[in-house]
């Protein structure tokens, strides 16, 4: 998966497009990421005890990986995820400007 937790993206298409955030989770097989402020949806929690209140949070959906973008460290825009193996590694590369994103 190209994007991985703690990246800055953008949001490109759906309810939440143009919107910045950093990567909180990923899953990878379901090729999904949460991120941060992004996405919200409320879950309504039932009460535990007779004595509580049941209570409505708000949450950060996931978003399919379709639907954002990386954010350069380095140059600071939007860009697609290139590779390049360096000493049998694979390190994720900026299409833009070439810099290595890890």
């Amino acid at each position: 998966m190209k994007i991985k937790t703690n990246d800055r993206v953008k949001i490109i298409s759906g309810k939440d497009s143009g919107k910045t955030g950093k990567v909180i989770q990923a899953f990878p097989e379901r090729e999904k990421v949460v991120v941060e402020g992004a996405n919200i949806i409320k879950k309504h929690m039932k009460s535990k005890s007779k004595n509580d209140k049941g209570q409505t949070m708000e949450l950060a959906g996931p978003i399919h990986l379709s639907n954002v973008m990386l954010i350069c460290p380095k140059c600071d825009k939007e860009t697609r995820v290139g590779y390049k193996i360096e000493a049998g590694k694979k390190i994720r590369k900026c299409k833009k400007c070439g810099e290595i994103i890890d």
